[in-house]
């Protein structure tokens, strides 16, 4: 038979016992407290993020609400404007119903000069599509003879001949130094057959009329047959008018000789070269007169 153990044995035994429990409760208790504190600490975190994002958002909003605040105010202001333009239009609405209550709009006789005004407005289109057909047919024309005269005097020299349109009509200028000696009215020898040409070309073309126009430079010209550069001008023209005439068959009925003496230059006279392009006799072509005056009176 065993003995049986002291008491202060077992005492001891119970609290060592005891002791191991304890300090496992222990352990345990301060893991778990580690992990508390680990995940309050992260839900701290995340809640002073979601702090932070919600001050933005409130930022946010408050610019949004201020942004909101100053459109409307605008809103109200466009309102405020178009209301008082819908209360203009309204009262000159009304005032332009009262008048129209007053008036009589159309009636009998202002249907009647309404048809004239058409009438005349419609007449008047007619001439003026008439006109310009004339212009554009005038145009062919013009480009056509300029054409015949350049190939008729291609052997010229520009500086002798010169064809061109100015004004709607065909300007042909013949230098005095091809033309005529010095304060001399009768044409030379030369200067015929370039006269010859142009009246070849010229006949070719019954329905124009020649402008003959005589020019000087501003040097004074007297002598036993001039009297001044109007006279030597308008005799230089009229000799040309004659031989045009005479010797190369166009109707003297199509010609007018004019003198303009030193008034109307090409270039200065205050160097040699512009004098020299002033000196000219110009054959200017233009449309029959008397077609132009029919045209004319048909608008009247």
């Amino acid at each position: 038979m065993l003995a049986k153990p002291p008491l202060y044995f077992l005492f001891i035994l119970l609290v060592s016992t005891s002791c191991v429990v304890s300090k496992k409760k222990f352990v345990e208790s301060q893991a778990r407290y580690a992990d508390l504190q680990s995940k309050t600490d992260t839900q701290i975190k995340e809640l002073k993020l979601e702090l932070t994002d919600t001050e933005k958002q409130g930022l946010e909003l408050r610019a949004e609400l201020k942004g909101k605040q100053v459109e409307l105010v605008n809103n109200n202001n466009q309102l405020k404007l178009t209301q008082e333009q819908l209360d203009y239009l309204k009262k000159t609405n009304t005032n332009l119903l009262d008048r129209l209550s007053e008036l009589s709009v159309v009636n009998k006789t202002g249907a009647e000069n309404m048809k004239k005004t058409l009438d005349a407005l419609n007449e008047q289109n007619r001439y003026i599509k008439d006109l310009n057909a004339s212009v554009q047919r005038k145009d062919s024309l013009n480009l056509a003879l300029v054409m015949n005269l350049k190939k008729s005097l291609e052997n010229i020299s520009d500086d002798d001949v010169k064809v061109e349109v100015k004004k709607g009509v065909v300007y042909i200028s013949i230098s005095d130094q091809l033309l005529f000696n010095s304060a001399s009215s009768i044409i030379n020898a030369d200067a015929e057959i370039v006269l010859e040409k142009v009246a070849k070309v010229l006949n070719d073309h019954p329905d124009l009329d020649l402008l003959v126009e005589g020019h000087t430079d501003n040097v004074p010209m007297i002598s036993e047959t001039v009297i001044d550069n109007w006279d030597l001008s308008t005799k230089r023209a009229t000799s040309v008018v004659r031989l045009l005439q005479n010797k190369f068959g166009i109707s003297p009925e199509r010609m007018t000789a004019g003198g303009r003496s030193e008034f109307a230059p090409k270039a200065t006279n205050e160097t040699d070269i512009g004098k020299q392009k002033n000196r000219r006799t110009e054959i200017i072509v233009t449309p029959k007169l008397d077609q132009l005056f029919q045209l004319i009176n048909k608008q009247n």
